[in-house]
């Protein structure tokens, strides 16, 4: 069952005994929680009726014994288990499980999987509702961005929503804190720019690892080594170890496309996930280096990746790989 699925029915006042919430993605667990934490009873209620636990310092017995207790001047209580990843003997708890009351709702957040060859686990699927949080496609995470954008009533040029993702990566909570930042500092503005995830996120809109791919794109060298030595002034903002995964996941799709039949922009739109300047550059790419340049890149990108953990490289700093990989890639 979806997060949306799971929360309509609790506003609705439709629900499970138990609740077991699992997966990678700990965004929509934590979505899931505070919903239950704070909205699924009155605040009157929640102070006899809402016990939460933590995995690390709960004793099964304790949880297990807050289950059975009857709701107070409510018909529901609230037990919620958090971490429950970390709580020791939780196979102890099986009697419950197998047994729970109709008037708990019993809510575990198990940020990971369970082993399902387990007694434990079986009970789950007979007795829980399940929700299994499973980690986003790498391809997808631009759409989830401009997805939450628009949820919160704004919506987004395609350049921010790529800044967005080359700085944060696929850390849902955090992309989803910095667009309430967003949101909260726009004020009256609807449309989220450059500008703005400059000036409240902290991120340059010149000087980013999305620039240093279209200057490479380009062969632009002089663009390159700018961006390069803002990185080198200012290592947090883009570690190389941040910059290699970024260009070679670019590069790596400009590869693909000439595995490909058909070169139409229809056709190679899908492989750069509909983002139109990613597909610019890419065009620009295999206009520049052709197929033998872009195949040199990927290895040379393999090579200074080894380089900056240390193999075959020791102590140069990572602006300095970043230099000397960029000179080899665009003088050939």
């Amino acid at each position: 069952m979806s997060v949306v699925k799971i929360i309509e029915n609790w506003k609705q006042k439709k629900y499970k005994p138990i609740y077991w919430l699992q997966g990678e993605e700990e965004y929509y667990i934590d979505v899931l929680t505070h919903f239950a934490e704070h909205e699924l009873l009155s605040e009157s209620e929640a102070g006899f009726n809402l016990t939460v636990f933590y995995g690390k310092d709960a004793d099964w017995a304790d949880v297990t014994n807050a289950c059975k207790r009857y709701p107070m001047f409510a018909q529901k209580q609230v037990v919620l288990l958090k971490e429950a990843q970390h709580m020791k003997d939780i196979e102890k708890m099986e009697p419950y499980f197998a047994n729970p009351l109709d008037s708990t709702i019993f809510i575990v957040a198990y940020k990971g999987k369970l082993d399902k060859r387990t007694k434990l686990n079986k009970l789950i699927n007979i007795n829980a509702e399940i929700f299994v949080s499973e980690k986003i496609k790498d391809y997808k995470i631009q759409e989830w961005i401009a997805d939450m954008v628009k949820s919160k009533g704004f919506s987004i040029s395609p350049k921010s929503v790529a800044l967005l993702e080359e700085h944060i990566g696929n850390d849902l909570s955090r992309i989803a804190n910095e667009i309430d930042k967003l949101s909260i500092n726009l004020g009256s503005k609807k449309k989220i720019e450059e500008d703005d995830i400059e000036k409240y996120i902290g991120i340059s809109k010149e000087y980013n690892a999305f620039e240093l791919q279209d200057a490479l794109a380009k062969k632009d060298m002089l663009k390159a080594l700018k961006i390069i030595q803002y990185f080198d002034s200012n290592p947090k903002a883009a570690p190389i170890q941040l910059v290699l995964p970024t260009l070679y996941g670019f590069v790596s799709r400009v590869y693909s496309a000439y595995g490909m039949k058909d070169n139409s922009d229809a056709s190679l739109k899908p492989l750069f996930y509909f983002n139109v300047n990613a597909l610019q550059q890419a065009k620009l790419m295999m206009k520049n280096y052709g197929y033998t340049g872009v195949e040199r890149i990927l290895l040379l990108l393999h090579h200074y990746n080894l380089k900056s953990i240390g193999i075959g490289d020791i102590g140069s700093s990572g602006g300095s790989l970043m230099r000397e990989m960029v000179a080899k890639m665009m003088i050939n």
